[in-house]
């Protein structure tokens, strides 16, 4: 598992969207990103960040940034939870798990006192020349995109 820290170069990676259309990090450069990492679309948690990014993200734009969402479900799910909660932005199908495990959160979780594999909620702020300028770990799902704003203020 990778240990990625500010100042790093953020691994490249090519995933199709929710469109089934191939997209590469490096085609972002020029770009602030925010890299979003969510455990499964359409469950609370993850419909709560998701909306908080939707709600927000014409000021976002309009600050520079592109959103992408990564999760392990498949292009058909993203176009379900895309559909019907209107998220305006990218979701990522990393069915392979070879993004999740690049960026260090895909590992053990324990719910309930049941351990499993799983992504761990993160979020990465990619600078234009493709530089890790934040990593958040403790994501707040209903105010994830102000969090991110808020580093820049």
């Amino acid at each position: 598992m990778a240990t990625l820290k500010e100042g790093d170069i953020a691994p490249n990676f090519t995933a199709q969207d929710q469109s089934g259309k191939s997209v590469t990090l490096s085609d972002f450069r020029g770009k602030k990103v925010i890299l979003y990492f969510y455990p499964k679309d359409n469950t609370p948690g993850c419909t709560t960040e998701a909306c908080s990014f939707r709600d927000n993200y014409q000021s976002l734009v309009k600050d520079g940034f592109e959103v992408l969402g990564v999760s392990t479900d498949s292009v058909a799910s993203h176009q379900k939870f895309i559909a019907k909660h209107s998220l305006p932005f990218t979701l990522l199908a990393d069915e392979n798990k070879q993004i999740v495990e690049a960026y260090g959160v895909w590992g053990e979780k324990n719910m309930y006192g049941k351990k499993y594999m799983g992504i761990a909620r993160t979020t990465f702020v990619i600078d234009e020349k493709g530089h890790i300028t934040h990593i958040i770990k403790k994501v707040d799902t209903k105010n994830a995109s102000e969090q991110v704003r808020s580093l820049y203020q």
